[in-house]
């Protein structure tokens, strides 16, 4: 299977890995700031997202995380700073789970180590169910003010369209394969403690579905890792504050020397 990804710069990699149900596209501001500033940006779709083709009735985490591995076998890449946001968080500490000496360092964006609840299993299955009949249009529609903040949509319309855009062009038969993937995965939380390469969490300070309360939980379980709150952004802080998100970032990967 062909994976769509972008590749920019050079130096030492920086690997982003997307959230649900977005695309590659949402770390446009971080490709082009990081690749101008000494980094191998790496970009990659995630499978039945984006240009990469969906296959299958369930995608686990375990999949994805070597499909990013196996792309980075082939540029070349052994070792990286990987950063994932949301289900890319999860899909990042499932990396981290299978190949920890690939790691270089961890960035853990608006997203949580917890195994899913049985509710939460009974609710991503039926949104499964819900996307293949409605496609993802209603679904973007009803989301777009907790993804990104009522703020955002406001005063930066551009940024509301591009992640409304993202959603509902998302592939029905992808995002329904990865729910029903996520909805099986493994808990985390035992994992954290036994990290050993530097890891920096993030949160937006207004993320309804990962409260600052669970990035604080993410935090304290990580031996030596920093926690950063951006102001005024939900789900994606990444898009609704890049300065503040790049500047954490930066100041971060700076430390790694």
């Amino acid at each position: 299977m062909t994976t769509a990804y972008d590749d920019k710069g050079s130096g030492p990699a920086l690997v982003l890995i997307h959230g649900h149900p977005f695309d590659r596209s949402m770390w446009r501001p971080q490709l082009d700031h990081f690749g101008d500033r000494g980094w191998r940006v790496v970009a990659p779709d995630l499978r039945g997202y984006g240009k990469h083709a969906a296959d299958g009735e369930k995608t686990p985490l375990e999949t994805f995380a070597k499909d990013i591995t196996g792309l980075l076998d082939q540029l070349g890449t052994d070792r990286f700073v990987l950063a994932g946001l949301s289900m890319g968080g999860q899909i990042a500490m499932e990396v981290h789970r299978l190949f920890p000496e690939r790691i270089r360092a961890l960035i853990l964006a608006d997203t949580s180590p917890r195994a899913e609840t049985a509710e939460g299993r009974r609710n991503r299955t039926e949104m499964a169910k819900r996307l293949l009949r409605e496609g993802l249009r209603p679904y973007a529609d009803e989301v777009l003010t907790k993804m990104v903040s009522p703020a955002t949509v406001k005063a930066l319309p551009e940024v509301a369209e591009h992640v409304h855009r993202m959603m509902r062009t998302t592939s029905p038969q992808g995002a329904a394969a990865a729910l029903r993937g996520r909805a099986e995965r493994p808990d985390y939380v035992p994992m954290l403690p036994e990290i050993r390469v530097p890891a920096l969490v993030v949160v937006g300070d207004q993320d309804e579905y990962t409260p600052i309360a669970e990035a604080e939980f993410t935090h304290s379980l990580i031996p030596d890792a920093e926690l950063v709150i951006v102001e005024g952004a939900a789900h994606l802080p990444n898009l609704e504050r890049p300065d503040d998100f790049n500047a954490a970032l930066a100041k971060f990967l700076d430390g790694l020397g």
